[in-house]
């Protein structure tokens, strides 16, 4: 079907350029077609093949404007950037290159040869794209104030401040190339403007002190890093401070060197748009980031999340290669990643198999390992196994901390799970000790109760309290909704339940709770229709189903 829809595009396609005299000049329908099937490949994200259509009707770009533009693209998510370049540079009629992604590409070419004169020039033209956009308006703002910087090895004085923490970033930076002695302060306010422990720009700070040769605030800045919620680049770089590896903190970045300023800078960028699913623009950003610092191949975390999000499966696991063992936390980010596509692939076994393999492997595998492993065990049901590593973990924290706390809720639901409901709750009530007002806590153990018919009024305290915090939580919501109906309020708990089946409108559990509240409520063709939509959904599993077909027939049990 989707063959003979691009035979009726290309169809038209060929209308179009037969009647264009610009294009008659130099028509050639074998150019043509493989110009639309490098379009209908680049469409696909099949980069390679868009190239190889691309590279086969290059007669058309002196003569379609926007063959050169979607080239241009091509190269780049095809990390050509110095191709892409180049054929920029060698366009003969420069109002087919007249676009903000060739000026960018000339600008960062002129500051990786440090030609900053040049660049300033290429810069002015991607101001006239300001207003088609608040990111392209960020990006010609802030590398014009990065290539003052480093023309005039000053700081402007009159810097955008508008953009809160990315303005505060660019400050940071900046002070940090110049080597001023208030760029302490700037990263100080910088990881204090969000959670510390989980600030990338710990990583930028630490890097920056180990060029003052401050080995001592290294340390300190670090002490209070939890090594289990950590990212993976505060993980990674804990574990070089406790190794005293401070060498390869300098071997990715440095704040002196200009083209690892602009890489981060671009690096940012490109988070924002996979922050906005614009996932082509984020690897288009990537590559450009890539191109300036090649060095800091942790960012290729990012990549790997893009081409997951598209279910590009095959690019991640190439890209994963860049993480090896010399690097542990990055090292089991692509054990756990390529375990992910395993499974995504429909072979749970396999999958398993692969990361336990793996995990058993690693001779002294660090608290965040363990931890993680826990829960990916979980997710594989394997239950008596996640709760043998959570506790080995308790063994090694400190049983006041929230951390201990999380563990504690995570290991006390797989004594839920495995039907120990004794000790269960002593890890579900233990976590509540140390953190009174956790709602996913308060939720889980509230939620157990009401399944058991056990102290239903301090379960829908515990559950008003949670909702409370978190209004919006639909898993919050359906339990509060279900303590309602178990205490026969149906009035409230369809209001609630409802709420939780317009947030979650395929999760079996809350269509199954909807559906019982409605039979009550005597609506009884709509408790039909939504036990009926339980039966359509996957991952269903077989006793839900047994006891849908029984509700379907005679209503719930006890009703």
């Amino acid at each position: 079907m989707l063959r003979k829809v691009y035979k009726i595009i290309f169809s038209f396609f060929l209308v179009f350029l037969y009647q264009n005299i610009t294009y008659s000049k130099t028509f050639d329908e074998k150019n043509v077609q493989n110009y639309f099937s490098a379009l209908v490949s680049f469409e696909e994200n099949k980069n390679i093949e868009s190239l190889h259509y691309f590279n086969s009707s290059k007669e058309l770009k002196e003569s379609h404007p926007e063959y050169i533009k979607k080239y241009v693209f091509s190269l780049i998510l095809g990390e050509k950037v110095n191709k892409a370049i180049s054929e920029i540079k060698t366009m003969k009629d420069k109002k087919f290159v007249d676009f903000f992604e060739a000026h960018l590409l000339l600008a960062l070419d002129s500051i990786k040869k440090n030609d900053y004169k040049k660049s300033l020039y290429h810069i002015n033209n991607l101001k006239n794209y300001e207003e088609d956009g608040t990111f392209k308006f960020i990006i010609s703002n802030f590398l014009e104030e990065y290539v003052h910087l480093f023309k005039d090895k000053k700081i402007k004085s009159d810097l955008d401040s508008q953009f809160g923490k990315l303005s505060l970033i660019n400050r940071t930076f900046q002070r940090c190339y110049l080597g001023h002695s208030g760029t302490e302060n700037f990263f100080e306010n910088l990881i204090n403007y969000e959670e510390k422990s989980n600030s990338r720009y710990l990583f930028f700070y630490a890097n920056y002190l180990l060029t003052q040769k401050n080995y001592l605030k290294v340390k300190d800045i670090f002490k209070d890093v939890d090594p289990i919620s950590s990212t993976l680049l505060i993980s990674q770089a804990k574990k070089w401070i406790d190794e005293k590896n401070y060498y390869d903190f300098k071997s990715i970045f440095s704040c002196k060197n200009s083209n690892d300023i602009i890489g981060e800078f671009l690096f940012i960028i490109s988070n924002l748009y996979s922050m906005e699913y614009e996932i082509e623009n984020s690897n288009f950003y990537f590559n450009l980031s890539n191109f300036l610092n090649p060095k800091f191949k942790f960012n290729f975390v990012l990549l790997v999340d893009n081409y997951f999000q598209n279910e590009e499966f095959t690019k991640a696991k190439e890209i994963l290669k860049n993480f090896n063992k010399k690097n542990e936390i990055y090292y089991w980010y692509r054990v756990k990643k390529t375990s992910q596509i395993i499974r995504e692939k429909n072979d749970q076994d396999q999958s398993f198999e692969y990361i336990k393999a793996k995990f058993d492997a690693i001779e002294k595998p660090s608290l965040k390992i363990i931890y993680e492993m826990g829960n990916i065990v979980k997710s594989f049901e394997k239950y008596d196994l996640s709760i043998e590593y959570y506790t080995k973990i308790l063994s090694k924290l400190e049983p006041t901390s929230i951390i201990y706390a999380d563990v504690l809720y995570r290991r006390g639901g797989s004594y839920e799970r495995i039907g120990n409901e004794q000790k269960a709750d002593e890890d579900l009530l233990k976590s509540l000790e140390i953190n009174p007002d956790e709602p996913h806590v308060l939720n889980y153990l509230a939620y157990s109760w009401l399944e058991r018919n056990y102290k239903i009024d301090f379960a829908i305290d515990m559950l008003k309290k949670a909702y409370a915090q978190r209004k919006n939580d639909p898993y919050i919501i359906d339990s509060i909704g279900w303590a309602y109906y178990l205490i026969g309020d149906y009035v409230e708990a369809e209001k609630l339940i409802r709420k939780a089946v317009k947030i979650m409108p395929t999760d079996p559990i809350v269509n199954d709770h909807y559906g019982d509240i409605l039979w009550k409520l005597d609506r009884k063709l709509q408790a039909n229709y939504f036990w009926k939509n339980v039966l359509t959904f996957e991952d269903v599993k077989e006793k839900m189903k047994e006891d849908i077909n029984y509700k379907l027939l005679k209503g719930p049990k006890n009703s």
